[in-house]
């Protein structure tokens, strides 16, 4: 499974740079209890087609920005995006495709929460242009989906595939956790072969953490011990990789050419647009060379208000930060990243960041092996710790 960009992504012609698409539905049936997204409970009165025209407007008042390139992936998330109908993300994508070229083989992902969708919605979704969707499962164990708070239990989990299934979705997406409240070994292997028997494309495999301006801050629950974890980590990859998914990311499992590639363009550090009430965006202008961060306002109902009528948020990176952020994304890959691409990507040379490298080569956090740099085993554990090493 080679992640090695393409020698056109590799030059200094700022266009080459990949362009995706993040649109952000913030509304769930409830709040869970671990979350920090920007989600709010869905309430009597939410008017998708005021949401709808906002998301539109949103975007529209950015296509000059990203000058008439064309779109490679489109990612609805959330919040939970499968509250919205099938004719709401069939209006979105349609404005989408009145305005910009997306590309012939585009990625559309949908994420899906089971017990917040239905079959019908499934097929209309497959029949607005969604071809991938991703399921937030997160367990198969119904206690353990009371205590995080879900809102479906083991049963809607497997329908919900079923459902996926029927309509016509090849590419599936299924969240999963480890780490959680009181988890065993068993129960957490008990989750992953639940995965792996729904066969899967994909499997998103993330350690459970207590957020900030959580429920679970305030109120923690317990947690495994830090040597469980790693155990039940080191078991889970096994028993993944023995049924065919390959770890190309932290937390990402792909079985045959099956990966995200809305989350490879991140990683990889190329550019995207961000609309609806939270969302962020990345993009680099062509003649300058300037990379510029974008947000829009948290809260829906604001963001709705506003969007009409003013910019919401942009800043210029600098260029002292460029190679931590570049760092944050590539290094979370499994195969690291062409060193030709640093300067691809955010127009300043390897030499910039080459000290750092070569000390953590030297200390055994790194490797490099031709033109690819990447975190050795051992570095891959402590990857917070190497990033800090490239801050400005």
């Amino acid at each position: 499974m080679c992640l090695t960009p393409k020698d056109d992504d590799l030059n200094e012609n700022k266009l080459s740079v990949p362009l995706s698409l993040y649109i952000h539905i913030p509304w769930c049936l409830k709040k869970c209890p671990y979350c920090d997204f920007n989600s709010h409970r869905m309430q009597e009165g939410v008017r998708e087609e005021r949401y709808v025209d906002a998301l539109v407007r949103d975007f529209e008042s950015q296509l000059s920005a990203i000058q008439n390139r064309s779109i490679g992936t489109i990612f609805f998330g959330g919040g939970t995006p499968s509250l919205f109908s099938a004719d709401a993300i069939a209006t979105i994508l349609a404005a989408i495709r009145a305005k910009v070229q997306l590309d012939a083989d585009v990625e559309i992902t949908l994420e899906a929460n089971p017990g917040a969708s239905e079959s019908s919605s499934f097929r209309g979704y497959r029949e607005a242009g969604v071809n991938r969707l991703s399921i937030g499962v997160q367990s198969f164990d119904n206690a353990m989906l009371s205590t995080l708070g879900r809102v479906h239990g083991r049963e809607e989990a497997f329908q919900s595939i079923e459902k996926a299934r029927k309509a016509g979705f090849e590419n599936v997406n299924l969240d999963l956790m480890f780490g959680l409240p009181n988890q065993t070994m068993a129960s957490a292997l008990a989750d992953v072969t639940s995965a792996i028997d729904l066969a899967p494309t994909h499997i998103s495999y993330y350690q459970f953490t207590i957020e900030p301006n959580t429920f679970f801050q305030k109120y923690p629950p317990r947690l495994p011990h830090e040597e469980a974890i790693w155990a039940i980590q080191r078991e889970s990859q096994a028993l993944l990789s023995k049924n065919g998914f390959v770890q190309y990311e932290v937390s990402a499992y792909a079985r045959g050419q099956a990966m995200c590639r809305h989350n490879l363009n991140y990683w990889e550090f190329g550019d995207y647009m961000g609309i609806g009430a939270g969302s962020h965006g990345k993009l680099t202008e062509h003649a300058t060379g300037i990379i510029t961060r974008t947000s829009r306002i948290k809260h829906p109902e604001h963001y709705q208000d506003t969007v009409f009528t003013q910019e919401q948020g942009r800043i210029e990176v600098a260029n002292s930060d460029l190679g931590f952020e570049f760092m944050m994304n590539a290094l979370r890959l499994i195969e690291g990243f062409d060193v030709r691409l640093f300067k691809a990507r955010t127009g300043l040379p390897i030499s910039s960041v080459e000290p750092e490298i070569k000390r953590c080569i030297a200390e055994g956090m790194l490797e490099k092996d031709g033109h690819m740099i990447r975190c050795s085993a051992q570095g891959m554990n402590f990857l917070d710790n190497i990033l800090q090493r490239f801050l400005g």
